[in-house]
């Protein structure tokens, strides 16, 4: 068996999806009892990294200020700041993309009789009990429950504390960094599942649907993918470039995240994967790269919070023969940059940001129903560009403060140069 090792990650993926297609196809959903649990079992092996990580990454990186390795507090202040305008700036790119994408090749008009696809779906929480949500009551409830916002919330706070206490608090310190260590190591384990996982979860979507049932919205689904892949091959690489950074690079290094976060559906699921891409393979500081991912994989959404409102409002819109007006494109480009931000942490948040851009543009919000049906095919190309753009800020934002390592596949060999000149 020493060849499966000699078979290279992406390929044994690849081989892993047509396997998973193919069994779908073939006995379709007799299937199901076999794929699903594969594809559950992989995604609960991953949610069951996520909180410890956050917790434990985040608190390591807070506490490493106060023990002379990352400089001051201020800094920390000004790499959080420039992270959520880096946030707002590519979201209000994305918002574009979608919006252009739509007004050009109208989605939805001329369709009728789309069934309607009743669920229920969690109300959306007042952004003023989202903010407040972020306090946890009881932080070992968050962490029973996942809330990885008041995780967040509560790490930055233990790491502030051990940063204060400066060598008083330096054995529970390093602890804390060997816990940090602990999850990165397991991770890569989990990683190595990747394979395996796949070939459920792909198996379970084909499985689930067939072909006929997606014949009428094929178009549509067009649209969010060419939307995503603009973002990912066209926007994405001119923002690297323009920072001399390595488009290959950084592709190469977040390759195994891009996978999971499309075929697990999940920003957070993929949180541990993403850290492990951009602290191991683009070798972006720990101690930024463990503050500024998990607070993206809550607020950074171009995939579901930016190109999919856009896009479906105006499918919406078209369904039910309704003329949209500049006003409208307005309400839909400001609610989709600002609505990831409000809607930060709440479960669910594609059809949440969905129904906060129909509420503000005044558009039925019975639409949403008709796409429920297809909403897992969009969401893993939804995913895969949220989880590039949650990487691809934090290499910005480290590139302008020259905090990436001279080693990193993303500096160019006058970058390295430079680099090396400055250590």
């Amino acid at each position: 068996m020493t060849w499966l090792g000699k078979i290279p990650f992406w390929l044994k993926t690849l081989i892993a999806f047509a396997l998973g297609v193919g069994v779908a196809l073939y006995w379709g959903k007799a299937a199901l009892p076999v794929l699903t649990p594969i594809g559950d079992t992989f995604i609960r092996a991953i949610k069951m990294l996520v909180v410890p990580l956050v917790f434990f990454t985040i608190a390591a990186s807070i506490a490493r200020l106060g023990h002379g390795e990352e400089g001051t507090g201020g800094r920390a202040v000004k790499l959080g700041a420039q992270t959520i305008v880096w946030f707002m700036i590519t979201s209000a790119i994305a918002v574009s993309v979608g919006l252009a994408i739509g007004i050009y090749f109208q989605p939805g008009a001329g369709l009728a009789g789309l069934p309607l696809t009743v669920e229920a779906h969690d109300s959306i929480p007042a952004p003023i009990d989202v903010i407040t949500g972020i306090v946890p009551s009881n932080i070992f409830k968050s962490f029973a429950e996942g809330k990885v916002l008041s995780v967040v919330f509560f790490a930055i706070l233990v790491g502030a504390a051990l940063s204060a206490l400066g060598q008083k608090t330096k054995a529970l310190a390093e602890i804390v960094e060997q816990g940090s260590q602990v999850m990165f190591k397991l991770t890569r384990w989990i990683i190595q599942l990747t394979p395996i996982g796949v070939f459920g979860l792909i198996g379970s979507v084909v499985a689930s649907y067939g072909l006929e049932a997606l014949k009428p919205l094929i178009p549509y689904i067009g649209l969010i993918y060419l939307g995503c892949f603009v973002e990912i091959l066209i926007v994405y690489p001119t923002l690297l470039k323009l920072h001399g950074l390595r488009v290959l690079g950084f592709y190469k290094g977040i390759f195994t995240a891009q996978q999971t976060a499309f075929f697990t559906c999940s920003s957070i699921g993929t949180l541990p994967v993403s850290l492990a891409a951009a602290v191991d393979n683009l070798k972006l500081p720990k101690s930024y790269a463990g503050f500024a991912l998990p607070l993206g994989a809550n607020m950074k959404m171009d995939g579901c919070g930016a190109i999919y409102p856009a896009i479906s409002s105006i499918f919406i819109a078209n369904y039910f023969h309704i003329a949209l007006t500049p006003q409208h494109y307005l309400l839909i480009a400001l609610a989709s940059v600002l609505g990831s931000l409000a809607t930060a942490g709440v479960p669910g948040v594609a059809t949440v940001m969905l129904t906060v851009t129909l509420s503000t543009a005044g558009l039925p919000l019975e639409g949403i129903a008709i796409l429920a049906a297809i909403d897992r095919i969009l969401d893993m190309m939804r995913t895969a560009t949220n989880v590039t753009s949650q990487i691809l800020v934090p290499t910005l934002v480290a590139r302008e403060n020259g905090m990436i390592e001279k080693e990193s596949p993303l500096l160019t060999r006058v970058a390295k140069a430079a680099s090396a000149a400055g250590s």
